[in-house]
């Protein structure tokens, strides 16, 4: 038994685990590339981090990186559903990594592990949805004058953010990875996209192809699930409340339509807004018998789950990850998930390859935290665009890719005013 705090389901499961800790690390070389200089320089020596992310085996590559640059790291879950137990159980066993993280673990349990983290009395936050930041804020304030920093990964923890920082309740700066263009660009949208479907098939096994499918909001996570929905053979309605993404998504060859006219058609629901309630009550009394519900948002607020039991008449899980709810009047309605983000509860999550930028825009921001993050306000910031540029840049050597470089006459030519037709 590891001597190290944790709690984990099984420690017995490390060995696999850690057989797929390795797999993703082969198609991660940027993170792969900044790990073999971390451990070389040691930029995070000593410095006290503590992670509320997804446990899977692209986030333990991302720690690994962390502690091969000197961090003392501590891991807990950033969803109850997301956690893959055996990649827990190797972080523990092998890697010698604090992790505090069980899958369909309840409520009271999440909470306790996101405290068991802020123990360690980090120096440095990272975040997948703000939960840890906003508790460390609202119980945990006296440890505040001790966080030089934080990062955070998702479209919603970023609106968190805004808003702490808005009402000027946030304690220390932040950096949103979420908006480093190699970050949205690629992971929310091929990232999200693909692992989403994955998770809605491995739970249903359906055939999409023939079947209309309702997208709720049309951001890069919306637009990768919408693509993928049509390559699939799917009919495809996008939902907004944005007018210039309504109009894009129109553009891009979408139906586009109120949530309330779209609920009688749809076969396949499928929320990315990032906000509370899109599918609610007076959409469940329209939908079609055997319409399939899906929320591929950080937070389990996008359907309203709540309702839903309300309505029903009787519900019972008929596959793993899927419930059946029966109507009064007789129709279904599946829930996927418990409408908790089913790319990673029903599936794996982003495959390794999209992860890999994400991740190193993780730890290079970190490591800018810990050299910068004391002259900076308490704010959310950008991704420095120096980073965003080397994110890119080692991504493309890696994929065996060259681009072209400005000469000196272009360079001069881009700066100057006076050359016209």
């Amino acid at each position: 038994m590891p001597a190290i705090p944790h709690d984990v389901r099984d420690l017995n499961l490390a060995d696999q685990g850690r057989r797929r800790i390795e797999w993703a690390e082969r198609d991660m070389p940027v993170l792969r590339h900044i790990r073999e200089r971390f451990a070389q320089e040691r930029p995070l020596e000593g410095v006290r981090i503590a992670a509320c992310l997804h446990v899977t085996t692209e986030t333990a590559n991302l720690l690994r990186t962390l502690k091969a640059g000197g961090a003392q790291v501590v891991l807990t879950a950033s969803n109850p559903l997301s956690t893959q137990d055996d990649v827990a159980a190797a972080l523990v066993v092998y890697d010698e990594i604090p992790v505090f993280a069980i899958k369909g673990e309840d409520t009271e349990t999440y909470y306790r592990h996101i405290h068991a983290a802020l123990d360690s009395r980090p120096q440095i936050t990272m975040d997948d949805g703000a939960d840890l930041i906003s508790t460390l804020h609202k119980e945990r304030r006296e440890q505040l004058p001790e966080v030089i920093g934080g990062t955070e990964e998702t479209t919603t923890g970023v609106i968190r953010l805004r808003a702490m920082a808005e009402q000027g309740a946030l304690a220390y700066p932040v950096i949103a990875v979420n908006d480093a263009m190699t970050k949205h660009l690629f992971d929310n949208r091929y990232g999200t996209g693909q692992s989403t479907w994955d998770g809605i098939l491995r739970a249903t096994n359906v055939l999409v192809a023939g079947r209309t499918v309702v997208v709720a909001g049309y951001g890069w996570c919306g637009r990768g699930v919408a693509m993928r929905a049509r390559g699939l053979g799917a009919r495809v309605i996008v939902t907004e409340v944005d007018p210039l993404r309504a109009l894009e998504a129109v553009m891009d060859g979408f139906w586009v339509m109120p949530m309330q006219q779209a609920a009688r058609l749809g076969d396949i629901f499928v929320t990315a807004t990032g906000d509370i309630h899109v599918i609610d009550r007076q959409h469940f009394e329209v939908m079609k018998d055997g319409a399939i519900l899906a929320n591929t948002g950080h937070f389990n607020v996008e359907i309203n789950v709540t309702a839903l039991e309300a309505m029903a008449q009787s519900k019972r899980r008929v596959r793993a990850f899927v419930d059946e709810y029966t109507m009064p009047d007789g129709r279904r309605l599946y829930l996927l998930a418990e409408g908790r983000l089913v790319n990673l509860a029903a599936a794996e999550g982003h495959p390794a390859s999209v992860m890999d930028m994400s991740f190193a825009n993780q730890a290079l921001s970190v490591e800018y935290l810990v050299k910068h993050g004391r002259e900076l306000q308490p704010q959310v910031y950008r991704v420095p665009q120096h980073i965003d540029e080397q994110v890119a840049r080692l991504k493309l050597t890696s994929m065996g890719v060259e681009i072209d470089h400005l000469t000196p006459e272009q360079e001069r030519y881009l700066h100057s005013w006076e050359m016209g037709t």
